[in-house]
């Protein structure tokens, strides 16, 4: 997967914005104003990149057990999220189901109003 690639796809989804909320390097991407998606752009253009995303807590450690290139959130909740390194063990199929999870989870976590806005868009 290539920054484009991820980039596009995050886009994809209903209701996706992107921010810099911390820095000129953090693109972020929001759903019902909440984060689902995040990666340093600079991580992406020296080849190391990364993306945190969003996770049950128990798939979370699934993941983590399985995947040395799947660990805690960096600067996020260990619990809630995870850093997955781009381009290593981790296939693109993976990548994008666990950005569709992390979209999902916040998703049913915003409002019913919010979420039948979404569903109208």
């Amino acid at each position: 997967m290539n920054l484009e690639n991820y980039y596009e796809y995050c886009l994809s989804k209903k209701g996706v914005t992107e921010h810099f909320p911390f820095d000129e390097n953090t693109l972020v991407f929001k759903v019902g104003g909440k984060m689902f998606a995040l990666s340093s752009l600079s991580q992406w253009e020296q080849e190391i990149p990364k993306v945190n995303l969003k996770c049950n807590p128990e798939r979370a450690q699934e993941l983590r057990a399985e995947y040395d290139s799947i660990v805690p959130g960096y600067h996020m909740s260990k619990v809630h999220w995870n850093t997955i390194a781009i381009n290593q063990e981790v296939q693109d199929v993976l990548v994008k189901e666990l950005i569709d999870h992390s979209y999902e989870l916040v998703i049913g976590s915003l409002t019913k109003k919010l979420r039948n806005e979404l569903q109208n868009l």
